[in-house]
């Protein structure tokens, strides 16, 4: 069952897609995460979320705000306010009747926002995370003024940058500069999957590194071959995503 969800959070209503397997009546969930400049309906997260909902697990994706077709500009998109997002999504996930346990998945800098989420929220609550290509090279990036091949002073960053399509305002950098990104994800003491492209262009795998060195309880697969976008060896990145949460959350 496939349904359209709206949930709000402090920076609007984020449009979320809830997909429940049929004919089950208790069952874990996982709220799955789109990085920058994506959506809830791109690649992986989308064959990610059928494969777990085949397996008898539920999935949640929304649009952070900004994003998709969620409220807000997505000028005013920053780190902090998706962790709002992220955390009004949680809350909501937990008042569905249905739920026994939750695990949180994110793509890039969504990966960074469940990850310091899941340490905030902390193991159990959180049952498991997995984090792909996780895109902790953003606060290095906003403190050496760079984004996407745009260049910027990041003692005095733009009001505005204009990368691609995308309009980023000015709260994005300065908030990056002072993310703590290991320090909130390594407070989570529950099982993390953290799988990386070795030809990742974008995120260097020495980010999702480091990540395993802060966690207690972390596997690490580096992927020859594949990049950012994990278009490579998309198959293997769902299929290890998949089995490590029913590992998890269906033991």
């Amino acid at each position: 069952m496939k349904t359209q969800e709206k949930i709000q959070s402090p920076n609007g209503l984020l449009s979320a897609i809830l997909e429940v397997p049929d004919g089950v009546g208790k069952c874990p969930l996982v709220v799955l995460m789109h990085g920058f400049m994506s959506s809830k309906k791109l690649e992986p997260l989308k064959s990610i979320a059928a494969l777990l909902v085949s397996n008898g697990i539920a999935a949640l994706r929304f649009d952070f705000d900004g994003h998709g077709r969620s409220e807000g500009r997505f000028q005013d998109m920053n780190v902090l306010r998706e962790l709002e997002d992220a955390e009004a999504v949680y809350q909501a996930a937990r008042k569905y009747p249905f739920v026994t346990d939750i695990a949180f998945l994110g793509h890039s800098q969504g990966g960074v926002v469940a990850g310091m989420l899941a340490g905030r929220t902390g193991f159990p609550a959180v049952k498991a995370l997995v984090q792909l290509a996780p895109a902790a090279v953003l606060r290095d990036d906003a403190l050496s003024g760079v984004l996407m091949g745009k260049h910027y002073n990041p003692a005095n960053p733009p009001e505005k940058l204009r990368v691609f399509f995308h309009t980023v305002g000015k709260s994005y950098f300065t908030v990056a500069q002072t993310l703590p990104i290991y320090e909130e994800s390594a407070l989570y003491q529950g099982p993390v999957l953290l799988v990386h492209g070795k030809e990742d262009k974008i995120v260097p795998y020495s980010y999702s590194e480091k990540y395993h060195e802060v966690y207690p309880d972390s596997t690490l697969q580096l992927l020859e071959g594949e990049n950012h976008i994990l278009s490579k060896r998309r198959k293997e990145v769902i299929e290890l995503s998949v089995q490590f949460l029913i590992s998890k959350l269906k033991p």
